[in-house]
């Protein structure tokens, strides 16, 4: 795993040794600390162990997800250890048991409800999300602006789900195809730009580009749907037609106000935005 950049996160005031792997834009944890902090074993590389083979006894998938980095101990050198990412880590802490695991069961469980609430009754997930919108300080405009194209994207995957499209990596290729089009850049490369890391890209939108996104994705569907895409070599081919449709007004829009639709600003507290003034790109 190359450029990763190893930190310590305080969890309960231990310290926990992470990796961030920028190219999988995913952390990964060192699987020791987090035994040691939640089942508080005087020898939590043991306690580990013994938990791993009760674990492949049992025919969990938690061990097989298990990497190894290296990591610096103790003594100030690096040693390859057990690491995993943040769902793989949710999945351990089910098979702790102790009191400290207990909120972490607790919060699964509760997540785990409103999910199945979900399945019965959809809207109850767009209610979650606009809470979660207000609790991040966007007005009700941009909650509106948001949900619509949310609900635009979730059209968009619904037909390609129905057309042939199955694997996670292929959503991924077809939504990078749409968003290189209508911004020169991948959605990485995006968000890169506006300086965000796990953050959602579309949370830290502007007005225009998430309409512009809104009408990438409705132009694409629309497109796919008239020509009956399948598979993935249809849908990628619908997925990069629509640009033709939108770039006239892109570039009106831009002539006119002599502005970017593309904006590197985002939502980040203040203090964290490190980028240098400039509100355009050049494609």
């Amino acid at each position: 795993m190359r450029k990763m950049h190893e930190k310590l996160v305080l969890f309960q005031e231990q310290k926990i040794r992470r990796h961030r792997d920028e190219k999988q834009e995913k952390r990964y944890f060192s699987v020791i600390d987090i035994v040691w902090v939640l089942s508080e074993s005087k020898n939590p590389r043991n306690y580990w162990k013994v938990l791993k083979n009760r674990l492949l006894k049992e025919w969990s998938e938690v061990v097989t997800f298990c990497n190894q980095l290296k990591m610096i101990a103790s003594d100030g050198k690096k040693y390859l250890t057990d690491v995993a990412d943040v769902e793989t880590i949710l999945r351990l802490v089910q098979s702790i048991p102790s009191p400290n695991a207990e909120p972490f069961k607790l919060r699964l469980a509760k997540v785990g409800y409103e999910r199945m609430q979900e399945t019965i009754d959809p809207a109850l997930s767009m209610d979650r999300a606009r809470v979660n919108w207000k609790n991040m300080g966007r007005s009700e405009k941009r909650i509106q602006q948001r949900m619509m194209g949310q609900e635009t994207r979730n059209k968009l995957t619904d037909y390609w789900q129905e057309h042939g499209i199955k694997e996670q990596n292929e959503y991924a290729i077809l939504t990078n195809i749409i968003h290189k089009e209508r911004t020169g850049m991948t959605v990485k490369e995006h968000k890169n730009f506006k300086n965000l890391k796990t953050q959602n890209l579309r949370d830290h939108m502007s007005e225009a580009e998430l309409i512009f996104t809104a009408l990438a994705e409705l132009s694409t569907r629309q497109i796919a749907s008239s020509t009956n895409a399948e598979w993935m070599k249809e849908n990628k081919v619908a997925s990069k037609k629509w640009w033709a449709i939108a770039k006239q007004a892109r570039q009106k829009l831009e002539d006119q106000t002599g502005k970017s639709v593309i904006t590197w600003e985002n939502f980040l507290p203040k203090q964290k935005k490190k980028r240098e003034k400039s509100d355009q790109i050049e494609e």
